[in-house]
């Protein structure tokens, strides 16, 4: 049976993408960066539609985050099985460095991380010899110095799995396959008929990403380049090309012999890329045993055929998807998340850092209380926050709240006892909460309640530049207000439905500053609820009801 895939198979912020195949079933995993939980793990069984079963990284113990900068924490997962185990090998660049987690079953509970001592560098990935000796690649610098930056070479040592210690001989074997190459990285290591191959990425993350490929008989070397490297890349299609930024490939092969690779590639408006690297899929065929990526073609397409049974995971009662009550929305999806009626957040849901998940309370009947802390968005720190992923060019984020600051009788009155943002008794408490587009802790779209006030804020650089702001509307305690953002390409509107009234507060907000040519770093954007207490002296809580995304047509 042949079925269409749509490209990409994970829209929006979902970068570095890994993929195993075990039996019938493939595996992905994805960089999270500062976000927690990390690394989440989707599955599928015919490669166009997926599910979230979980994530790796859960625990604070498993993820050290605390103050690591927004595209810092964890960089370029690998997932591979071997002999019944699941591992996951990763890079935590603010803290500890490389190391490996393992469990039998995908979906968790996995390990304590295993840190791997002598092991430099970033992107590590494993591979398993037919002998069943388990080996380290990954990437470090020029060890005779690096003589410009990205002057980086791929290593390989063999890893000892009962004391994850590297043992044996350290190799350099290769670095690159362009002359002056520059940043060859996100090495995969696989043995396939004669030969072994590396496939890496190379050219940087941005414009010039490449997908490149070398091979040799031993796994020592020397490998040889493939003279039609990179084997993939967007780099000769102009700026304006629609899918930019191709790289970092994983390969694949399924029951049928037939074989795909997944990497990450951009889709940006008018030169600006506010929703991060995404993750593609191509086919890929063998020639002179050397992979071609899709023949005839040459480049990413908007569709892939796979032959595979079509596989829906809400009509699979064996799916995680059917076992969880739909517990967690499938990607690209849109969704309306009724907090009165949960009992857990999705593991679609992130948080910044090591959260406090005291400050995050679900309430039957009631919603999502936040506690309001001192944390703001600006500060590298874990404020109370949670989100989910921008997925489209063009969509509409909706939050329900009910804030004591609101009510008509916010003064003390009848409207003392309203639910929501207690923010003590003190109605001139200096407490705000609402919805924000989140690039980093130094660009991104507020809009909140503070002061009387429901106000618009662009963040740029770290500084506030307040875009639109009218008063709050008088509402009845215990009666909800919904708080928008809805994107349309590169321009935001931020305003509040209440009653029959929906009442703009800004328009033709420029959000170019949202993007990765602008803001930097590696993330693309995350649209959540946050509150805050700017006094930090009283607890507060606001009360959410309800969040909504959903996608609308460009």
């Amino acid at each position: 049976m042949t079925q269409s895939v749509k490209n990409p198979i994970m829209p929006g912020f979902y970068p570095d993408p890994s993929i195993c195949a075990v039996g019938e079933d493939y595996y992905l995993v994805n960089s999270t960066f500062a976000y927690f939980p990390g690394l989440p793990v989707l599955h599928s069984k015919d490669l166009v539609h997926w599910e979230q079963i979980g994530n790796v990284m859960d625990r604070s113990s498993q993820l050290p985050l605390d103050n690591a900068g927004h595209s810092q924490g964890l960089f370029a997962p690998t997932i591979r099985y071997h002999a019944g185990t699941f591992y996951v090998i990763c890079t935590n660049v603010s803290h500890g460095g490389n190391y490996v987690v393992t469990a039998e079953n995908p979906e968790g509970p996995w390990s304590e991380p295993h840190y791997l001592e002598g092991a430099g560098g970033i992107d590590p990935s494993l591979f398993f010899d037919t002998d069943g000796r388990c080996y380290y690649i990954g990437t470090h610098p020029n060890p005779e110095g690096c003589r410009y930056d990205g002057d980086w070479y791929i290593w390989i040592q063999e890893l000892d799995l009962n004391t994850w210690k590297l043992k044996g001989e350290s190799k350099d074997v290769w670095n690159g396959a362009m002359r002056g190459v520059h940043w060859p990285e996100g090495p995969h290591l696989y043995r396939i008929g004669e030969y072994y191959y590396i496939l890496h990425a190379e050219g940087g993350t941005g414009p010039e990403h490449a997908v490149s490929v070398c091979r040799s008989r031993d796994i020592w070397g020397p490998y040889e380049n493939n003279f039609c490297n990179p084997i993939l890349t967007h780099r000769h299609l102009g700026q304006a090309y629609p899918v930019k930024y191709v790289g970092h490939g994983d390969l694949f092969e399924t029951p049928a012999g037939e074989w795909y690779m997944t990497m990450l590639a951009v889709r940006p408006l008018e030169g600006y890329t506010t929703m991060g690297r995404e993750t593609f899929l191509a086919k890929v065929t063998w020639e002179n045993d050397w992979p071609v990526v899709n023949v005839g073609e040459g480049q990413l397409t908007d569709q892939v055929e796979v032959s595979l049974p079509e596989w829906k995971p809400e009509q699979d009662p064996n799916s995680h998807t059917s076992r969880s009550r739909g517990r967690n929305a499938a990607p690209g999806s849109d969704r309306h998340y009724d907090f009165a009626g949960m009992e857990a957040l999705g593991d679609e849901f992130l948080y910044l850092r090591n959260p406090d998940l005291s400050c995050y309370n679900l309430e039957s009947g009631k919603g999502l209380y936040l506690t309001a802390t001192s944390v703001t968005l600006k500060e590298q720190k874990s404020p109370s926050f949670v989100g989910i992923r921008q997925q489209h060019h063009a969509f509409r984020a909706e939050a329900s709240l009910i804030s004591k600051e609101l009510s008509k009788e916010a003064d003390g009155g009848e409207g003392a006892d309203c639910p929501g943002n207690v923010c003590g008794n003190d109605a001139n408490l200096a407490c705000c909460a609402g919805l924000v587009l989140l690039q980093s802790n130094s660009y991104h779209l507020r809009l909140e309640t503070e002061q009387g006030k429901l106000q618009a804020v662009l963040c740029r650089k770290g500084e506030d530049t307040v875009v639109g702001s009218v008063p709050l509307p008088a509402v009845q305690p215990g009666e909800a207000v919904t708080l928008y953002l809805q994107i349309e390409g590169l321009k935001a509107t931020a305003g509040y439905i209440c009653g029959n009234a929906d009442c703009p507060v800004a328009e033709d907000v420029d959000i170019r500053c949202l993007s990765t040519e602008v803001a930097g770093g590696f993330v693309g954007c995350t649209a959540g609820i946050y509150a805050v207490n700017l006094e930090g002296t009283k607890e507060s809580r606001v009360l959410f009801i309800g969040l909504t995304y959903r996608h609308m047509e460009v």
